[in-house]
């Protein structure tokens, strides 16, 4: 049997952040990237396909948060066959994807010295050093999550255990969290008693999950939530060892700049609130 035309290449790759908000956040990864290969099709985006018998779209995720997770910094790359200026693909694609699913960055990588659109293999996952959490705890009292809170930051190590897919596992959680701290501005202006924690969680082997560190605010203080927890990514990146805070990954690839005419126009009017602004953590509490 003949072969087909191979697939066209690959002439430039953008890297994606967006949000998934609100009931969205109950949406599975694998749903989500169906979602969003329909809504590259719907948008006219020309998308980059692999070879062979069963060609897929060049998309790519990295660091995705689990599902019942909201997040403000979830990030993806789209390789495509045709360059198209970044400004109208972020304007497009978020058109085509369902309110929740929201599209807030989009920048172009940048090519290697060979001129190459294809990047080093993992240097954009090797960014997302760590993530900041939002927690939200209804039925908890201010005063007891501050002191779940210093009694964790001052442990040594707390072991937790789960349930992986080799079975039970038992890790130190304490070692990832750099920071752990009492929202209580956020939780006075809350719709109901509450408590919110934010913290920063360095990325590591086995993964240190957000339940992790609840379970283990559990065993040193015996905080126990009386209802699940709200959680939501406000941000992923590079730990900054000295402030403790996060940079943004993309700021490696972003252009020096803005867009000019009508792009420019679209980017100014797809704005989206950073991370940890009221507006984005009361879209993600909905």
């Amino acid at each position: 049997m003949p072969e087909g035309p191979p697939p066209a290449p690959v002439t430039q790759r953008l890297r994606v952040r967006y949000a998934k908000r609100g009931r969205l956040r109950f949406t599975s990864h694998r749903d989500i990237s169906r979602a969003v290969e329909r809504a590259v099709r719907r948008a006219g985006i020309p998308v980059a396909f692999s070879g062979g018998f069963t060609p897929h779209p060049k998309i790519s995720y990295a660091g995705a948060a689990a599902t019942g997770v909201a997040s403000e910094a979830e990030y993806l790359e789209i390789g495509l066959a045709a360059p198209r200026d970044p400004a109208r693909v972020r304007a497009d694609l978020d058109a085509a994807l369902p309110p929740g699913l929201d599209i807030v960055d989009v920048v172009p990588v940048r090519a290697g010295r060979d001129g190459d659109a294809q990047p080093r293999a993992g240097a954009f996952a090797d960014r997302l050093e760590a993530s900041e959490w939002r927690i939200r705890l209804d039925g908890v009292s201010s005063d007891d999550a501050a002191a779940a809170v210093a009694a964790f930051m001052a442990a040594g190590e707390v072991e937790v255990e789960r349930l992986t897919k080799k079975g039970l596992r038992r890790f130190d959680v304490r070692a990832a969290v750099s920071s752990c701290e009492l929202d209580r501005r956020a939780a006075d202006a809350a719709d109901a008693p509450c408590a919110i924690l934010r913290m920063v969680v360095r990325h590591s082997t086995p993964a240190v999950r957000p339940d992790d560190i609840l379970t283990g605010l559990r065993q040193v203080a015996d905080l126990a939530p009386p209802s699940p927890p709200l959680v939501t990514r406000l941000a992923q990146g590079p730990l900054d060892a000295g402030t403790g805070g996060l940079a943004d990954p993309l700021d490696p690839d972003r252009e020096i700049g803005l867009p000019s005419g009508d792009d420019a126009e679209t980017a100014r009017g797809q704005e989206r609130p950073l991370p940890g602004d009221a507006a984005s953590v009361d879209a993600v509490s909905a």
